[in-house]
């Protein structure tokens, strides 16, 4: 898979009319176009998704207390100048009571980040730190290729490496370090 395609010049319009298959973001103006993820990714974000949500969201054998989605599209700002689709993100239902319909317009308060070989720089160094900026308070990068979560907090608008963790490892990374899971339950089996 290539990198990225990334096109200037575009409003909100321009993600209304992409291609099926194709997912499409603005970052400062700039529409990034890239094709849907492959199998390990998918696998990835699957099983984060069921660990976090029933102790997390639900509340079984967890605190409670988030919202948590896969692939939600946020608007941070102006939509023509900054909508994302994160592959997790997750709001403390402190902040955010009701889970709001169709476009998201707060800032999470996590966000997860599944790179692939196509999406790793862009998704370290364009989305982090769109992401710092807009006042996410914490970022998962997890890579199934080389089998590593990177968990990073917000620090006055850098992050801060809280949890690096790889392969097969119990995993109790902020913020939802009260319920740890095992990392190679992420991984798509060899």
């Amino acid at each position: 898979m290539s990198t990225p395609a990334r096109q200037t010049g575009v409003t909100y319009r321009d993600i209304e009319t992409t291609p099926e298959g194709i997912t499409a973001e603005i970052i400062d103006g700039e529409i990034y176009m890239q094709a849907r993820p492959m199998t390990p990714h998918i696998e990835a974000c699957a099983a984060l998704t069921e660990l976090l949500r029933p102790p997390f969201q639900r509340g079984r054998g967890g605190p409670g207390g988030w919202w948590i989605l896969p692939e939600p599209e946020i608007t941070f700002s102006d939509m023509n100048w900054r909508t994302l689709c994160p592959d997790l993100a997750g709001w403390r239902k402190e902040r955010v009571p009701v889970l709001p319909k169709g476009r998201i317009e707060i800032a999470p308060d996590w966000v997860c980040e599944i790179l692939s070989p196509s999406t790793r720089l862009h998704d370290r160094n364009v989305k982090a730190r769109v992401y710092a900026e807009e006042g996410v308070k914490h970022l998962w990068l997890v890579d199934p290729a080389y089998r590593t979560l990177e968990c990073l907090e917000n620090v006055e608008g850098a992050w801060v490496e809280r949890t690096n963790r790889e392969g097969t490892a119990t995993v109790a990374a902020p913020p939802f370090d009260a319920v740890p899971f095992e990392l190679d339950d992420l991984w798509v089996p060899d």
